[in-house]
């Protein structure tokens, strides 16, 4: 089954407090060399039949409408062709 990736990053502009939280609690735990951290959203959709321009269309939609809010944030839509094997 194919599986399409959104995502929804803050927008540079906007604060954010998440992620301004994570790098403060990075060197509290031992962990060092890290300048900025950003958090987001991260949405993986099981589509059924093939992905096209189409489905892909869809999901810019869907992203748009739903997934994301466009005044704060931004989006990236990608196919993830990763092969699971056990």
């Amino acid at each position: 089954m194919p599986r399409v990736v959104v995502d929804v990053m803050p927008k540079p502009e906007i604060l954010d407090p998440q992620g301004k939280a994570v790098l403060g609690a990075l060197p509290r735990l031992g962990f060092s060399g890290v300048t900025d951290v950003r958090q987001g959203k991260r949405f993986e959709l099981e589509l059924e039949g093939e992905v096209t321009e189409a489905v892909l269309a869809d999901v810019h939609r869907m992203a748009e409408t739903l997934l994301s809010n466009p005044v704060i944030e931004y989006f990236t839509v990608h196919v993830d062709e990763t092969v699971v094997t056990a």
